[in-house]
């Protein structure tokens, strides 16, 4: 009996400490602040890092291999009491089968992070309620990254992810901090979950899958399909800007793989390297110069 008791408490141990999600690094910079008293942004960074990374956001039990590599960088640049103007720039990544290699997923920088903090307070998440635009921007992009690493492991695996991102937006629009509502740009946290769960844009989400489960995954015992792959999901883009050109969410995923597509394309198995760059430099110009540094 006793030992049944130890090893259902040994269980419950393991579950909790393989169950969360994230392996997330959080830094908060506030180099550009003139506090003499520091103490309040290695405190904000602490509680940051155990939020993201010991809350359990999903029912999902993951492995410590499995869990989600990923950094945010907060840079504080303005301070006053308990009021913060910061940006936050978000970087997550995912294994590539059968390597040691690392894949980005996700690089974005977010510049309209405002919010308040008092010192120890707790940050806490509740699904029902908007209570901090701290922790409500923090867990919109959780949320995001989660949704993100689902589809490239299974066709549109992250819709139920990024419907707890939409939540979060709706629950904010009337928080009066900026950045939650399609009024301001084309380029903000609604527009962007907003766009993932579109059907106008699931050309997006396919090639998230092609490039990565088809494309990636396979590179390592068959470097040349992979590549063959990896160029037909770029083509998927193609589509997607016939219908919406400039669409912010081709912007997003050049911004975390244009140096990682150069790298592919640049050795190994041959491809059409005159198609592909006639491809890339439709869909994102914007890269002009990383395209023509594809030489094979």
């Amino acid at each position: 009996m006793r030992r049944a008791f130890f090893f259902t408490l040994f269980f419950v141990f393991t579950l909790s400490v393989t169950s969360q999600e994230l392996n997330c690094t959080v830094t908060v910079n506030a180099d550009q602040v003139s506090q003499t008293n520091q103490q309040i942004f290695k405190t904000l960074e602490r509680s940051l890092n155990d939020f993201v990374n010991k809350t359990k956001w999903t029912n999902k039990i993951y492995k410590e291999n499995e869990r989600i590599n990923a950094r945010m960088f907060i840079t504080v640049t303005k301070f006053d009491s308990n009021r913060f103007e910061a940006s936050i720039q978000l970087q997550s990544s995912r294994p590539v089968f059968n390597t040691s290699y690392e894949t980005p997923i996700f690089n974005y920088k977010d510049d309209k992070f405002n919010f308040e903090y008092i010192e120890f307070q707790p940050l806490i998440y509740n699904e029902n309620r908007f209570d901090s635009n701290l922790v409500g921007v923090i867990s919109y992009y959780v949320y995001l990254m989660l949704g993100l690493d689902a589809d490239t492991f299974a066709l549109e695996g992250g819709t139920d992810f990024y419907k707890k991102a939409q939540d979060i937006v709706g629950q904010a629009q009337g928080s009066g901090f900026g950045d939650w509502n399609s009024a301001t740009d084309n380029r903000t946290r609604f527009i962007l979950v907003d766009n993932l769960l579109s059907n106008t844009f699931r050309e997006y989400r396919i090639a998230m899958y092609n490039y990565h489960r088809k494309g990636m995954d396979i590179m390592a015992d068959n470097n040349s399909t992979g590549k063959q792959i990896i160029a037909g999901s770029l083509k998927l883009f193609e589509t997607l800007i016939s219908r919406r050109p400039n669409a912010f969410l081709i912007q997003t995923f050049f911004d975390a793989k244009s140096e990682e597509i150069q790298n592919i394309f640049s050795d190994g198995p041959k491809v059409d390297i005159v198609k592909l760059k006639e491809t890339l430099n439709k869909v994102a110009p914007f890269y002009a110069s990383e395209w023509s540094a594809i030489k094979y």
